[in-house]
């Protein structure tokens, strides 16, 4: 673990929680074994979501899987392939945006994503696995790649591995060495109306 990267938090919390991060600079010669990826969506298969619909859906791209993994890389927005190309792993996230049940639209299928999201980070982290999510991804592109069906939408994508060494990776390199930070909770967590701090904080 980058001690720099750790967070320092105003009150405590797991340590899981304080140590993971999202690095850029990977480690290009370390492969991700099938035992971790089971266990990372073993974490996701037991996240929370409503009418436990599990609306979230994953395409994966192992590094050795090399077509693969540079289609996945074609999807993503040119300044994020620098970095993603030593990744273990690339992945796209999607939601079915319909419940199975009744067909009716599932507004909170992101939001269970981003619950099944933070059970992987948490299960990655405990094995020393890097996760980086991503906005920056071609919707258009990935869904042509990987003939995405209508009624499942491309939400994200994420890069899998082992934290590389970022001395001598230039500016990518200065990222992962900079410390993080956070909002204030008094910025964020309200009470009595919308803006007023909650009492607590």
């Amino acid at each position: 673990m980058n001690d720099t990267k750790k967070a320092r938090t105003n009150h405590p919390v797991h340590d899981l929680i304080a140590c993971r991060w999202s690095p850029y600079v990977y480690d290009a010669t370390r492969p991700l074994s099938d035992d971790d990826l089971r266990s990372l969506f073993e974490a996701v298969r037991w996240a929370a979501s409503s009418y436990n619909e599990q609306p979230w859906r994953f395409i994966v791209a192992r590094h050795q899987d090399n077509e693969d993994f540079e289609r996945m890389l074609s999807c993503l927005v040119p300044p994020n392939r620098e970095w993603a190309a030593a990744a273990g792993a690339l992945v796209l996230t999607a939601v079915s945006t319909r419940f199975a049940r009744n067909n009716r639209e599932n507004r909170t299928a992101q939001h269970d994503l981003g619950l099944a999201m933070g059970n992987l980070c948490l299960e990655a982290t405990d094995r020393g696995i890097a996760v980086h999510q991503m906005a920056g991804v071609d919707l258009d592109r990935a869904r042509t790649a990987w003939n995405i069906p209508a009624d499942i939408e491309v939400v994200t994508a994420f890069a899998l591995g082992y934290p590389g060494t970022p001395d001598g990776a230039g500016e990518i390199g200065l990222r992962d060495t900079t410390a993080r930070s956070r909002r204030e909770q008094v910025e964020f967590v309200f009470g009595g109306t919308w803006g007023r701090s909650a009492p607590f904080v």
